[in-house]
């Protein structure tokens, strides 16, 4: 299966070829459902620094040519367990690193690992938790952080599988769907790479209102109280 010339190009305007998700998904041949679903896995609760949502797009794109063989219902079916999955790890691993990590001590530990963080990453979650889950699941990096930070802050699991779940239904599935329906047009197709940016962009802007609107809440409380 040589998807460098069957399936599209896509050029690595902003990743190295060993994190292009063609490259990834070509070496992985007939698995490359189950390879970026594990990938998808990793990069939701285990290491941040991963393409998943090029891996997405071009999932998408590729089963739309019948290059991956499986219905896109499957498909967005398989990676969206992987997502959830991987969150409950990077929970799971928040829960068991958090009190030996964040204790009180002294010396550079003592300041990078202070309990008060973790107890202000609580009240935060408590605040905005639901939708800090759900937003955060379509930011590279953030969607990996978030996860460890619910577990260390022993938000509730029941309220955190209810809201990492819808996220991660409205983030595989979407970008999933968008790389199907989208992919081969040719503008998008050959400009994949700003997609994927305008994709990122455009989901960090109800976090960037949500944060204006926060700041508006704050002064008003402040004058109200003064």
């Amino acid at each position: 299966m040589n998807l460098l010339v069957d399936a599209v190009h896509l050029t690595p305007m902003l990743l190295p070829s060993w994190f292009d998700p063609e490259v990834i998904i070509d070496t992985l041949g007939p698995y490359a459902l189950w390879g970026v679903a594990f990938i998808i896995f990793a990069e939701c609760g285990l290491f941040a620094i991963l393409p998943g949502d090029s891996l997405l797009f071009t999932v998408g794109l590729l089963t739309a040519r019948g290059t991956i063989d499986h219905s896109i219902v499957f498909v967005c079916a398989v990676l969206t367990v992987a997502a959830v999955m991987g969150n409950v790890v990077g929970y799971g691993l928040g829960r068991l690193v958090g009190p030996p990590l964040f204790r009180e001590r002294t010396g550079l530990m003592g300041q990078i690992f202070k309990p008060s963080y973790v107890e202000k990453t609580r009240v935060f979650l408590d605040r905005y938790g639901s939708r800090a889950l759900i937003l955060a699941r379509f930011v590279p990096i953030v969607r990996t952080f978030v996860t460890l930070v619910a577990g260390v802050s022993r938000m509730s699991f029941r309220h955190f599988i209810t809201y990492t779940a819808i996220g991660g239904v409205l983030w595989a599935v979407g970008v999933t769907m968008l790389g199907y329906y989208l992919g081969n047009i040719g503008f998008i197709k050959n400009n994949i790479d700003a997609v994927l940016i305008l994709i990122v962009a455009v989901s960090l802007i109800p976090m960037a209102i949500e944060f204006l609107l926060a700041r508006r809440r704050n002064r008003i409380a402040k004058a109200t109280a003064a």
